[in-house]
């Protein structure tokens, strides 16, 4: 298994239901003021998970922040809002970040908040640009799983959230409740570090989830069909020259960054 202490310990209901009232707290607000917030992360997989969202649980998968994504253009509005919630920003993080992340604290609840904006920059680079008026209240499903497959040093938590989403949604070529796998094959193809990544994760996703039991034969079965599709629909996209300079040198130099992980 993978790492397991990231995410991942007993969490009682009380202290989950707090985290998914505060969520929508803040949702909530930042309707009614207009703003383009979604939801990524633990929680997302949640909300879009309705039928097997009981094995973040069953598994150990806990809360631990609240996490969004944004565009740039709202920072101000989304720093106002949150103010007004009782939240305070640590500065220092947008600037360090020169402004692509915020991180904000509420002393009453304990409980934080990352804005990520216009884009994931982790391993790889997965951005948010016209994607966030796609879904709501979270990240497009496709995003989703990039924001997990991203992860070189996956974590047991990311592997539980991947689960849920293969099993709670088809592969597809849009986003009307599936997995955008279109999109994800045409930004694999332009960049040999991000498939490298995806396509490793997505194989350890599959093995891995044979060992877990809370998963029966028919949701194990269901896991490895979907990767294998989605593996196929990778590779039988056309790579780009690009991609194809880059695979000579494959893993003797790396392809990816090393960074701390969201949650």
């Amino acid at each position: 298994m993978p790492e397991k202490s990231i995410g991942m310990g007993h969490q009682d209901k009380d202290e989950r239901q707090a985290f998914e009232s505060e969520l929508q707290r803040i949702l909530q607000a930042s309707q009614s003021a207009g703003l383009i917030l979604r939801v990524i992360g633990s929680l997302a997989f949640q909300m879009h998970c309705s039928q097997y969202g009981y094995l973040q649980e069953a598994m150990g998968r806990a809360y631990t922040d609240i996490d969004f994504a944004a565009y740039r253009k709202q920072a101000q509005e989304i720093k106002e809002m949150m103010a007004g919630l009782g939240y305070t920003e640590n500065q220092e993080v947008f600037i360090v970040s020169e402004g692509d992340r915020s991180i904000f604290a509420s002393s009453q609840s304990g409980l934080h908040v990352d804005v990520f904006y216009e884009k994931l920059d982790f391993c790889h680079l997965i951005r948010w640009e016209d994607r966030l008026e796609v879904d709501s209240p979270t990240i497009p499903l496709a995003e989703m799983l990039l924001e997990k497959m991203q992860i070189v040093k996956i974590n047991e938590k990311d592997v539980i959230d991947t689960i849920m989403l293969l099993l709670e949604h088809p592969l597809g070529d849009d986003d009307d409740e599936r997995i955008n796998i279109d999109r994800i094959a045409k930004l694999c193809s332009s960049d040999w570090g991000l498939w490298r990544t995806v396509t490793m994760n997505l194989d350890k996703v599959k093995q891995l989830a044979q060992g877990y039991d809370q998963l029966n034969d028919e949701h194990k079965s269901l896991i490895s069909s979907q990767v294998e599709t989605a593996l196929s629909r990778i590779e039988s996209e056309p790579k780009s020259m690009a991609w194809r300079l880059r695979s000579r040198v494959g893993e003797r130099i790396k392809w990816y960054k090393e960074v701390d992980e969201i949650d």
